[in-house]
Order: C-alpha cells, then sequence, then structure tokens
C-alpha cells in the first residue's frame, strides 16, 4: 500500500463526459481500484450497421491486479450496458442493488458469461473494497434501487450521485435520503461527482406521480386498444401503467424482447406486482376485445427493430396499428435520437391512431434533477472540489457555474475529458496526464473489429455504391479467358445506363490487353489501374465515385 501521506486519489471518467451514456470511472489509490458503473451508448448515426457502443477499457485491464470491486449505481443502459463485454476482460466481483443486478445478471446469461461474483447491497450498507469504504446512499430516479456511492479512502470521501432527482412523493420507494447527504457534508467530502443531465433546466423535476392522473385520463378516453410505449426499465412507471388499466378492466401484454424480460425479472423480486390473471400472452390477444387490451412496449426512442417501430410500419408478425388504437409514448427522446421518433409518431398517425406524446399531454417527467435539486445536493455535501460528469460539454460546463454559484471556487473545480487522470488530496488537485479511451464498437457478435477503416467503407457503399469487375485470366500467358463482366449494386440501374456499363467494360478490356504476357505478379498493378482507370471515366461521365472492386480468377 502506497504511504498515505503521499499518494493521492485519482479519478478517471472513461466515459460518461462529453456525452450522454458509456458511464464508467476509475477511482484509484495506491494500489488499489474500484470502478463505477460500465455502461454502453448509442451508435451514432455514421456507424453503419452498429449495434452498439461500449468503453475502451485497455486501462483495466493493464491494471486488472489491483481491480477490488465493480460499483453499479443503477440498472440503465447508459451505466451497466458494457457489463458483460467488460467482465469477459475483466473478471471482477460486481455490487448493486437487488434489481440492477438482477438485470445485470440477465445480460450475463444472454452472453453466457458465468461465475461473476454478484453482490447483493441495500442502501445504507457498507463494503469494504481494498483501502475503500464504499456506502449505499438511497435516491430517487426513473429505475427502481438507484443508488449514489460515498467512497472513502485515505484521502477523503468522494461522492457520486449517480442519476438522479429528488422526488417528495415517489411511486412504492423513499425519497431521495437527504439526511445522509447532509451527515456526510458535515463529516467532509473531498469531491462531489454528479449527473449533469438537467442542469440547463430551472426549477425542479416533477414528480413520478403527477402522470398517473394522466394515464387515467387518457385510459378513460381511449374506445380501443392502448398501446403505452416506454423504457422497459422504468419499472416504477409500469406498475402506474398497470395499475391504471386495471381500473378499467384491462388486461395486460408485454411485447418486444427487453420489456419481456425486464418485466419477468422485476415481477420475480417484486419490484413489479402484476395479477396472474392480468397478464396476456401476445398470442392471445384475438380472445379479447380491443378496449380490454394494454399493450406496453419497447420503442420510446424510435429505435428500427424495436415493437412500436415495426407496429407503426406494419412489419411485426404479430401485431399491427389501426385507426381506433390509441399510442402513448411516455419518454423523452435521447439527444440524437428526436428525429427516429418524429419518423415513427409521423407514421402512427398514418396509421390512423391518437396519438400521446410529451407535447400533447404529460406523459412523462424526467428521471434526473433540475438546477434547484443540484443546488440542494451541493449545499448539503459541501465539497471542496467538484466534478461535473454525465452530460455533453456544455452541460459540464454549466455544471460548474451552478456549483461556482453555490460556493464552490473555481479553481476546484475540473470540467473533465475522457481519459484524464485528476488527482486529488486534501491540499492539491490536478490533471496530471491522460490513459487510453474511446468507444468500442459492437457489431453483431464482433467487438471492436469495426474501426474506421470499415466505416468509411460503409458510409461509402452506403453513398456511392459498388461495381465488381470479374475477369477470367489464364495463369500463364496473361490472355484474358472470360469477361470482364461488371456486376453493379447501389451505383445505377444497369437496364437504363447500359452504355456507362459497356464503356467500362471496353476500358477494362483494353487495360487488360495491355498486360497480356505478364505473370501473375504484375496483376496487383493491372487491377490497381483498372480502378484508377474506372473512377476517372465515371466521375467525369456522372461525377459519382463507387467502390470498384477488380476480381481476377486464374485458370
Amino acid at each position: 500500500m502506497a504511504d498515505a501521506a503521499q499518494a493521492k486519489l485519482r479519478i478517471i471518467p472513461l466515459g460518461g463526459v462529453d456525452e450522454f451514456g458509456k458511464n464508467i470511472t476509475v477511482v484509484e489509490y495506491g494500489d488499489d481500484i474500484i470502478v463505477v458503473d460500465c455502461g454502453s451508448i448509442f451508435p451514432e448515426a455514421d456507424m453503419l450497421g452498429v449495434d452498439l457502443v461500449i468503453p475502451d477499457v485497455s486501462y483495466l485491464i493493464k491494471n486488472r491486479e489491483k481491480i477490488r470491486g465493480m460499483f453499479i449505481t443503477h440498472g440503465h443502459e447508459d451505466h451497466i450496458g458494457a457489463t458483460p463485454y467488460v467482465l469477459r476482460q475483466v473478471p471482477v466481483p460486481i455490487y448493486g442493488t437487488k434489481l440492477t443486478l438482477a438485470l445485470v445478471d440477465l445480460k450475463l446469461k444472454e452472453h453466457r458469461l458465468p461465475g461473476v461474483q454478484l453482490n447483493v447491497i441495500k442502501p445504507g450498507d457498507m463494503v469494504e473494497a481494498g483501502c475503500f469504504s464504499v456506502r449505499f446512499i438511497h435516491v430517487n430516479h426513473s429505475i427502481a434501487d438507484a443508488v449514489a456511492l460515498a467512497i472513502t479512502s485515505p484521502a477523503g470521501t468522494v461522492v457520486f450521485s449517480g442519476d438522479f432527482k429528488i422526488d417528495y412523493t415517489p411511486i412504492k420507494s423513499d425519497v431521495t435520503d437527504l439526511a445522509t447527504f447532509a451527515s456526510l457534508g458535515q463529516q467532509g467530502v473531498l469531491a462531489f461527482l454528479c449527473d449533469s443531465t438537467n442542469v440547463e433546466r430551472k426549477g425542479y423535476t416533477m414528480s413520478e406521480t403527477r402522470i398517473s392522473q394522466t394515464f387515467i385520463d387518457q385510459f378513460q378516453q381511449a374506445k380501443g386498444r392502448v398501446f403505452v410505449a416506454m423504457f422497459a426499465s422504468n419499472i416504477h412507471r409500469v406498475q402506474m401503467v398497470v395499475d391504471s388499466a386495471a381500473l378499467f378492466g384491462r388486461k395486460v401484454c408485454f411485447v418486444g424482447r427487453s420489456m419481456v424480460n425486464v418485466s419477468r425479472v422485476a415481477m420475480s423480486i417484486g419490484e413489479l406486482v402484476i395479477p396472474p390473471d392480468n397478464l396476456v400472452d401476445i398470442d392471445d390477444l384475438s380472445n379479447y376485445a380491443d378496449e380490454e387490451i394494454l399493450i406496453v412496449t419497447t420503442g420510446s426512442q424510435g429505435e428500427a427493430m424495436a415493437g412500436l417501430t415495426r407496429m407503426a410500419y406494419g412489419e411485426h408478425r404479430k401485431l399491427q396499428i389501426k385507426p381506433t388504437d390509441m399510442v402513448i409514448i411516455s419518454a423523452s427522446p435521447i439527444p440524437g435520437n428526436e428525429k427516429p421518433i418524429a419518423r415513427v409518431i409521423n407514421q402512427l398517425y398514418r396509421c390512423g391512431a391518437n396519438v400521446i406524446y410529451g407535447q400533447i399531454a404529460e406523459v412523462h417527467v424526467s428521471g434526473h434533477a433540475c438546477q434547484e435539486e443540484l443546488k440542494l445536493l451541493h449545499v448539503l455535501l459541501r465539497p471542496k472540489y467538484f466534478v461535473p460528469i454525465h452530460g455533453d460539454y456544455s452541460k459540464l460546463w454549466q455544471h460548474a457555474e451552478l456549483a461556482e454559484s453555490v460556493g464552490t471556487p473555481s479553481q476546484n473545480i475540473v470540467i473533465p475529458e475522457r481519459g484524464q487522470i485528476i488527482e486529488m488530496s486534501e491540499n492539491s488537485l490536478s490533471i496530471t496526464g491522460i490513459v487510453p479511451t474511446g468507444g468500442v464498437l459492437v457489431d453483431g457478435l464482433g467487438i471492436g473489429d469495426v474501426g474506421n477503416v470499415v466505416l468509411r467503407d460503409r458510409k461509402h457503399l452506403s453513398e456511392d455504391g459498388l461495381i465488381i469487375v470479374v475477369m477470367a485470366i489464364e495463369r500463364d500467358t496473361g490472355t484474358l479467358v472470360s469477361g470482364p463482366d461488371i456486376v453493379s449494386r447501389g451505383f445505377v440501374y444497369v437496364r437504363e445506363s447500359e452504355d456507362i456499363i459497356e464503356n467500362a467494360r471496353e476500358l477494362t478490356r483494353f487495360i487488360i490487353k495491355s498486360y497480356e504476357n505478364l505473370d501473375g505478379s504484375e496483376w496487383q498493378t493491372m487491377k490497381n489501374r483498372i480502378k484508377d482507370e474506372l473512377h476517372r471515366y465515371i466521375f467525369e461521365k456522372i461525377k459519382r465515385n463507387p467502390m470498384i472492386l477488380p476480381i481476377i480468377m486464374e485458370i
């Protein structure tokens, strides 16, 4: 163990800063490391074909012998989505609350990753991990069993807020544990790392109970089936919707893989309570009248493969939207998802459905604290240092200004970049270096095998199409035996552009003829010349730049 008088606490955000998602932070003192959260993020629009982006954990792999545990604040994808990928490379014990670890366990089983040590912790419990003592603090959020963390080391106590809000009338849970935050403030807090998602919003976040009456009002007006799209992990809101439906005699059907899986897990641990008689399988919906049906589904973010999207476009095998349906979208867009959601809403209207969403009625409240709630935690904790997290750079900057307005000196505030090493002690705060970080792309079963070159090729193919030039050449003489045949995909409609294709074929034949009587060592040179000459011809002709792949078959 490093000398406590010399060692400093190191905080390294590997993700979750200057972005919404991919939350993962390293806390290090001497020879001990703990990890806070392990999330994923939606791929950006130009990441064609990519399913998921997870953090680069090269630093953790390099220092795996020092890691004493992973501590998860709650069960949203941006905090647990990368766990099966990271734990495969860095097997460490995980600590979290009951629902959080049930959702992590579900992921581990899907990825066939046995043997991970899952430790269920209750709010108020303390865990010893190396030189660290970690206390779990109950907070309100849009998922049950969310916690903040107070991490005490020889250098002092660091508080992670996790994702939180202060809800004085929560659904089926206690109020955020402000007393513990106040007690920590009295004992002394070295640093505070806090959620910045809603820092731009003034005032307070509405209580979850605020939308309960909205659901009752909408169910009362509905004449046919009711569809409610939301995040599968928002268990308390699912409970609210199910309870509202029961008032009007509606049966509940869950649709969408994540909705079915998460609701099953939540019911198994008692977080979601639905009488068995009220649950209906999708195959049995035809046995009930439309006014007796509630369908709770995924797709609140306009995801292409989610339940609501496929129903709206008539691509779902068992359910389609019809004019008598009411569709309630109970979520706000994650930044970057506004266009996909708008497209789905437009399609729902084309189907004739009655669509209810945030701009029309109060069907969603945020799970993140607004300015006055953030100020309250800052004032209760009175930290020496402040590091804003969970948000893009503008939000981190604004949160830094908010912290300064309630008494934290500007020189004691760090607006972090991914991978920066923030070192601190009672008497010093500095950035001392940077570690490898970034995004690892997950495509199907491939992890990290899609990089910039592959994405560039995919983008090229999507914009300009592909031409394949196939020819058969006699191995010994270099004589053209067959072809060249030209296959076009996504470039031009061949039947309407026969002159371009024929001229390209003639140009290729001319180039091949100039390489006759040469051995196979010259063929790569010939293929490069075919690509260059065809590129030049096609661009001059129609100002397009397709990908060109010459293929030589030796006979």
